[in-house]
């Protein structure tokens, strides 16, 4: 039982090293024994995406049919009945050792539904309702491990990081998400800047977004980063083991907008990465910094 608990958390760890490289990362500034944990959670979530998006040409019904199966198994395995799975015995094992809210495990498994079968979002409120599972409760899951002096002030923090985090990867993968069949931008903002569905789908094709594209990616920038403001504070009330870790999740997420700025707000040029001199140097000053130092948030870059 022990060897499958220890293969089910390399599993969750080659998953997070192979598809979460700049979470990944972070992760690696944690204590040692907290990192797996991280892992099985980044598994969980990963693997729940790839029955969604990365099963080839299985129809909607055959993807749905396999996510219900796979949360079946996990449910089951919730209420103590032996699990048949290569990750799913570290996701409950965490779940154990930190008695994780299983209602953000409930709602994480819906957004993924949603996924399956709504390809775009009228307002903000709409996305954020998804966003609720797909991004907050990572935050809320997250936070019993990272450990914090006051959880109930840290939660809603920890929350706004999950948003934003996520909001920054909507920008980012415009592109991809549209070659999904999916827009994650809502369509009153789309409306808001005179851009269609079939205009991003000519940027992404062109490789060259127009004046109004951009200006709509510069809206949902400014969007993000609000979340990051209301994140940050965040940081200073975890545990101080832990900051390092989240400081520099925080950079390197928010140097991705920071390349999209730079880029003249157009993500169809090119998928913003960080470069890799940056992300050491990151790093390095995370590890530096002295816990309860506040965090940089992300804001306009000049033209």
């Amino acid at each position: 039982m022990e060897t499958d608990l220890a293969a089910a958390y390399e599993r969750c760890r080659e998953l997070h090293k192979r598809h979460g490289r700049t979470y990944y990362l972070a992760t690696r500034l944690l204590p040692a024994w907290k990192r797996r944990h991280v892992h099985a959670l980044y598994g969980f979530t990963r693997y729940a995406d790839e029955i969604v998006d990365r099963t080839g040409d299985a129809s909607v019904a055959e993807r749905t049919a396999r996510l219900d199966a796979w949360s079946a198994r996990f449910l089951a395995g919730l209420h103590g009945e032996p699990v048949d799975d290569p990750l799913l015995p570290a996701v409950l094992h965490t779940i154990a050792v930190f008695q994780l809210d299983r209602a953000d495990f409930a709602s994480f498994l819906r957004s993924m539904a949603m996924d399956l079968t709504i390809t775009s979002y009228a307002s903000y409120d709409d996305l954020l309702d998804y966003m609720e599972g797909s991004a907050a409760v990572i935050g809320t899951m997250m936070l019993p491990i990272l450990g914090a002096a006051d959880p109930a002030a840290a939660r809603e923090p920890a929350r706004q990081l999950g948003f934003a985090f996520q909001l920054t990867n909507f920008i980012r993968d415009v592109g991809e998400d549209l070659a999904r069949g999916r827009t994650y931008l809502p369509d009153e903002d789309l409306d808001k800047f005179g851009v269609g569905r079939a205009d991003l789908v000519t940027a992404a094709r062109d490789g060259r977004g127009t004046a109004r594209t951009r200006e709509l990616i510069e809206y949902a920038v400014t969007r993000a980063q609000a979340h990051y403001a209301a994140a940050a504070p965040g940081v200073a009330m975890l545990a101080p083991a832990s900051q390092a870790c989240v400081r520099t999740a925080f950079a390197l997420y928010g140097g991705i907008l920071d390349e999209i700025a730079a880029a003249g707000y157009d993500p169809f040029v090119r998928r913003a990465t960080v470069p890799g001199r940056r992300r050491a140097a990151v790093a390095a000053r995370s590890l530096l910094a002295r816990p309860g130092t506040p965090v940089a948030v992300p804001g306009p870059s000049p033209r």
